[in-house]
């Protein structure tokens, strides 16, 4: 007897799923078979597994084996270095949430460690992966779906590291990509303040403008600042202020774009000539 049309249609679809199954089955088989080899080892041929798990750039493996060493050998300096080495491979797998866990379960239990500074860096350096949308977006004009808290918590991080630990070898750089994040987070302010621009709200332009400059004095985009709050107090009328604004943008950065002496255009070319670095944000 034939089969009914409809179940020839679906006999792909329950083959794939079918496939599916089984690889997954395979996986979690395989998960357990790893596990099941690293299960008693003495903690030194763990630490030297993973160790070389590291070496080779097998981050999840490293975690796993670290994990199971931390499991079986709750205490002592293997412990303690495995703590700092997972958190590491965690972070290199691009699983910042578990190395920022693993990283506070360190710092908790073990506050006045020699590396305690490479901790908070770490910690820093994850919390400014866990929003690489933010940024991205830093750099365009789009207000939407921005968490400044992880990139801020990597701020704070690395302003730990050189106040606390301005010895340390990871100062230098924690204070440069504090720098960054600066710059990055000013950025994000200029663009927010170049929307309300472009939809008309100059006093809310004016407004982020003014915040951008109180808050981030002295960052790559303060005169870019300002020259979005001089066009923001043309557009409303208020020709002191705007003259004002020219007057300090001339002597800041006479160069910049804005003093074309041109009457600006409406709409995307506005946001060219105010942020040329931008490229089309059409």
């Amino acid at each position: 007897m034939p089969m009914p049309t409809r179940y020839v249609r679906l006999r792909p679809v329950l083959l794939l799923l079918l496939a599916l199954a089984i690889t997954g089955c395979a996986s979690i088989r395989n998960k357990f078979k790893d596990e099941n080899k690293n299960e008693g080892l003495p903690v030194t041929e763990l630490y030297d597994k993973a160790h070389g798990q590291m070496e080779k750039g097998s981050w999840s493996n490293a975690r796993q084996t670290f994990g199971r060493l931390i499991a079986q050998y709750p205490y002592g300096p293997y412990t303690e270095q495995a703590l700092i080495e997972q958190a590491y491979a965690e972070y290199k797998a691009g699983l910042h949430d578990d190395a920022i866990s693993s990283i506070d379960r360190f710092i908790r239990t073990y506050p006045t460690h020699k590396n305690i500074a490479y901790l908070y860096y770490l910690r820093g350096l994850s919390n400014m992966q866990r929003n690489t949308v933010f940024l991205a977006r830093a750099f365009k004009l789009d207000t939407s779906s921005r968490d400044l808290e992880a990139p801020h918590q990597a701020y704070n991080d690395f302003n730990l590291v050189i106040t606390r630990y301005p010895n340390s070898r990871y100062t230098a750089d924690a204070r440069q990509r504090m720098v960054f994040l600066r710059n990055a987070f000013a950025r994000a302010e200029l663009n927010t303040g170049i929307y309300y621009l472009r939809r008309g709200a100059w006093v809310s332009a004016a407004d982020r403008a003014t915040y951008l400059l109180e808050t981030y004095p002295q960052s790559e985009h303060q005169n870019d600042a300002v020259a979005l709050l001089a066009e923001a107090y043309t557009r409303m009328g208020n020709t002191t202020l705007a003259a004002d604004a020219r007057r300090v943008l001339e002597q800041n950065d006479p160069q910049h774009p804005w003093l074309s002496g041109r009457k600006w255009p409406k709409g995307p070319g506005v946001v060219s000539k105010l942020n040329p670095f931008s490229g089309d944000l059409r």
